[in-house]
């Protein structure tokens, strides 16, 4: 009796923290990773007008992530500090008026420097809210809980294109460019439900007026033992992130990841729009295919690892999905076959999106406490660092070459790469795993 008591316990306090949790963090992320990516469509008419090389943009939207890494680390462990309720939102607030602020860039300078400060800005709020899902949900449900978070990438970029390429079409009103409406009405919201988020959002579970006292008491406790359980073996001060070698070989895989997703879409509406005559709007919808399929890819692949318990398996078939159809992509985009490398390039979405779930709920697995904030922290910011390195390579290489097919090679071998350190993480880690 007590154990279906448990059960039923276990269901009623899980439904809960979704219901009232999983919007707004989704939403929240969303605008995040909109106000990061809607540079690549203000480029469609930007680069012209403040005459930006690709290569210079390229560095420009790269720069984003040098900030990104620089103030990650330091970030969480504020968040640790102040609360995840407080933290988030200054995070929000922070980036949503310096997204404001990129309507206002002058040139090249000004460009640089207003991406380098949205990065600093926003550092910390993905792993800040992956650790803020650690405080709430227990080790079973995390990997799919983190692929509904994670639907807020796609979600972002297939609502997005559309929506920013429309924004485009603002040029002129009030005397400002297309691309300057765009960064003003995709910041303003950020602000907003910053501002909801300090409001409404607990800390922790002995925070939320919506469970009881029996609920709290309950969902506390698995929380804890589970804790208690992953500090026993790898204790839980800042020093044991730095000295867990599964944190450097998590940051370098993330680097592949971060380097498709952020070098693919900060280009993908500049190869389609050299691939014919698309008007922007045409551009946005194209732009948007790949996204759209890849909300199925992190939901099918976060609901299979939480059934299967396999994230090292699934995650190496979301790596080499992404590589393979990068590679793919390349040959077709040179070959002039645009609807088959979108085919190709929603392929390597499904992976780079359902990469997300079996990757993040790895760490979890091996670190709690502030070795869990220090690390999760850790893996985001280096691995970021392919937020830079993506763009940044596929800028140069269109210029020297005039095609942005290298470019996709560069990711795709990239990709490929890491399947082979995935492997071995695989072979070395996931007994441990298993046996936890």
């Amino acid at each position: 009796m007590g154990s279906q008591h448990n059960d039923h316990l276990k269901a009623v306090v899980i439904r809960k923290a979704f219901i009232k949790l999983m919007p707004i963090l989704l939403f929240s992320y969303v605008l995040s990773y909109l106000d990061r990516v809607n540079i690549s469509f203000a480029a469609l008419t930007m680069m012209e007008d403040l005459a930006l090389s690709a290569k210079l943009f390229g560095y420009g939207t790269g720069i984003f992530f040098i900030g990104y890494f620089l103030f990650e680390v330091p970030s969480n462990l504020l968040l640790t500090k102040f609360g995840a309720r407080k933290w988030i939102s200054r995070i929000m607030i922070t980036w949503g008026m310096v997204s404001v602020g990129m309507a206002f860039v002058q040139g090249d300078v000004s460009f640089l420097v207003m991406r380098f400060l949205l990065g600093a800005a926003e550092a910390g709020f993905f792993p800040g809210v992956i650790l803020y899902l650690t405080f709430w949900f227990p080790q079973e449900f995390r990997a799919r809980i983190i692929s509904v978070f994670m639907l807020s990438i796609p979600l972002s970029l297939a609502v997005g294109a559309p929506l920013s390429t429309a924004l485009l079409g603002l040029n002129g009103i009030g005397g400002l460019h297309g691309w300057q409406w765009l960064f003003i009405i995709e910041g303003v919201p950020t602000i907003i439900v910053g501002l909801i988020f300090l409001c409404v959002m607990p800390d922790r579970p002995k925070n939320a007026k919506w469970l009881n006292d029996e609920e709290k008491t309950y969902l506390q406790g698995v929380l804890d033992a589970e804790s208690l359980k992953v500090a026993k073996k790898a204790g839980t001060k800042v020093s044991m992130a730095f000295k867990h070698p599964i944190v450097w070989i998590l940051a370098i895989i993330y680097i592949s990841n971060v380097t498709a997703n952020i070098g693919l879409s900060s280009f993908l509406p500049r190869i389609i729009k050299e691939q014919g005559t698309f008007t922007n709007m045409q551009i946005g919808w194209i732009t948007s295919i790949p996204y759209f399929v890849g909300v199925l890819g992190s939901l099918t692949f976060g609901f299979m690892t939480d059934k299967y318990k396999k994230p090292f398996i699934f995650l190496l078939v979301a790596i080499l999905l992404t590589g393979l159809g990068l590679i793919f992509a390349g040959y077709l985009y040179a070959q002039t076959a645009i609807a088959m490398a979108i085919i190709s390039v929603s392929v390597a979405g499904v992976g780079i999106y359902g990469f997300k779930a079996p990757f993040w709920s790895l760490p979890s697995m091996f670190l709690t406490g502030a070795a869990a904030a220090t690390g999760i922290a850790m893996i985001n910011s280096i691995g970021n660092l392919g937020g830079f390195i993506g763009p940044s390579v596929i800028g140069y290489v269109r210029d020297a070459t005039g095609s942005y097919a290298s470019g996709l090679y560069f990711l795709g071998g990239l990709s490929i790469f890491a399947s082979l350190l995935s492997i071995f993480l695989m072979a070395k880690y996931s007994k441990i795993a298993q046996q936890d």
